[in-house]
């Protein structure tokens, strides 16, 4: 087989080598290209070289491209995949910095929240000259794979006004399977039999069977309760569990931003998280581990390029969507995973036109979901709630129409819970005028904002969250892995 695979947003070099190698693991795959694309000149030889010496150490004959003009790299390509922070670290930091002013303390705030809409405010506009091009110089048919956050904004954006076929993935259903399997006792996730359902990063395990046997609520929270690890760093999510009734597919501090009870008070955030990682809740915690991550991934280079001339092992492909959805597609052999989608009554119980996660099949006919799902109410009644900000973000970011960004973030369950009206207008302000430089759509509300900021009456603090952390330097991140080898 011979196409074309391009990646906007490639420099995002840990992801993208991840990507590059599963898709190589399907044997039919070894003739394709490869074309790489980012605003970062520098992030793009690096993955380039990775990628080049991956090829070159595995004898394929497999082309690697790589430019900063976008609508090269997608001309004639059958598949694009996104996995693009528009904005980067700088812009990602007031996403996190700013409603911190304002009481909201997020641990990842890309998903909703006021950070999460924010970065949908710079990504749709993006996202829609993706789809442009995609329209104008790839395939006919070209199918578009997002993985960039927020994930049900850029796909419904994608989808409703790109006009292009597009599939949001993700790994969260993955991770929380694997959770499951081992408190169960499970050899591995393949005698775990599910159904996930919900919307991104709130979807929710409805029906579990273990090698057949099903699995109830009470079952599964003792053996959440008695694991050593989980019972600590997944407080959030095992009351969650105890109060809905089924298990939640997102990490405990993720969770606990989507939420309007958890993270409201300092107090109550130091009660429910774990500070063992980033990811059971930290204030910034994302924001911390990405800037560290870059600045290692800067130092110990030679490293991972060295690594890079081992030869593929096709045991350790990943569960990462992408490589299996385009295997089925091509060859025809199925494949069940999960997939973002606009619902068309998918899930009975939500709206018609959100972006749901939900199970599907993959066949060289495309993705075909498995319809008539229902939630249970109090599942589908926090979706909605989250959906409802999507769309009123997903118009705002179409329209720039700043009221009605302002009532996105008014109506944000965890914002609702912390602010007042006042204070989220001012804060929307801040946060438009900071980043005018990724928002386009709303330069003509920038001056108006600007001048409302210069009069206001409304308080803020300068508050590093209830529970920050520093960054990590190189030698500590060192030291840290060093201490960890020894002691494994």
């Amino acid at each position: 087989m011979s196409f074309k695979i391009a990646i906007i947003g490639a420099g995002s070099v840990g992801f993208t080598k991840k990507l590059f190698t599963d898709i190589l693991c399907v044997p039919e795959f070894k003739d394709i290209e490869f074309a790489l694309t980012d605003v970062s000149e520098h992030n793009l030889q690096m993955i380039k070289a990775i990628l080049d010496r991956i090829v070159e150490a595995n004898r394929l004959p497999t082309r690697v491209t790589a430019t900063t003009d976008r609508r090269k790299a997608l001309e004639g390509a059958r598949y694009v995949i996104s996995c693009v922070r528009v904005g980067g670290l700088e812009a990602y930091a007031d996403d996190i910095r700013i409603p911190l002013k304002y009481g909201i303390d997020q641990c990842v705030g890309d998903t909703i929240c006021a950070g999460g809409i924010l970065y949908g405010q710079r990504n749709i506009p993006v996202i829609l000259d993706f789809c442009k091009d995609m329209r104008e110089v790839a395939e006919t048919n070209v199918k578009f794979l997002n993985y960039a956050n927020p994930m049900a904004m850029n796909t419904w954006a994608a989808i409703e006004y790109g006009k292009v076929d597009t599939v949001g993935l993700c790994h969260g259903v993955q991770h929380g399977a694997e959770q499951i399997a081992e408190v169960l006792g499970a050899k591995s996730t393949q005698e775990l039999d599910y159904v996930c359902s919900g919307i991104n990063h709130q979807t929710w395990f409805i029906d579990l069977r273990l090698n057949g046997r099903p699995i109830g609520k009470d079952e599964l929270v003792a053996a959440f309760e008695a694991h050593p690890v989980y019972s600590r760093q997944e407080k959030l999510r095992i009351d969650v569990l105890k109060r809905f009734g089924v298990y939640s597919t997102e990490s405990n501090g993720h969770l606990s931003e989507y939420l309007p009870w958890y993270r409201k008070r300092p107090d109550e955030i130091t009660r429910w998280i774990d500070m063992s990682d980033w990811i059971h809740g930290e204030t910034g915690g994302y924001l911390r581990y990405s800037t560290e991550t870059r600045n290692w991934f800067e130092t110990e280079y030679p490293q991972f390029l060295e690594a890079a001339s081992k030869p593929i092992d096709q045991a350790k492909r990943s569960n990462e969507h992408a490589s299996h959805i385009l295997e089925a597609l091509e060859t025809n052999r199925v494949y069940r995973g999960h997939f973002n989608v606009k619902n068309n009554g998918v899930i009975t119980n939500l709206p018609q036109d959100a972006i749901i996660e939900s199970p599907g099949f993959v066949d060289r006919f495309g993705i075909n979901m498995a319809a008539g799902i229902t939630l249970p109410e109090a599942c589908a009644a926090t979706c909605i709630a989250s959906i409802n900000v999507q769309r009123m973000s997903v118009h705002a970011a179409i329209s720039g129409d700043i009221d009605l960004l302002k009532l996105a973030v008014l109506h944000d369950p965890l914002v609702g819970a912390v602010s007042t009206p006042e204070e989220v207008w001012q804060m929307v302000d801040e946060m438009v005028v900071a980043q005018a430089a990724w928002l386009p759509q709303y330069a003509h509300a920038v001056p108006a904002a600007r001048e409302r900021l210069s009069t206001s009456q409304v308080k803020t603090r300068e508050w590093a969250g209830a529970a920050r952390r520093s960054v990590r330097s190189i030698e500590e991140l060192r030291a840290e892995k060093a201490a960890l080898k020894q002691a494994g």
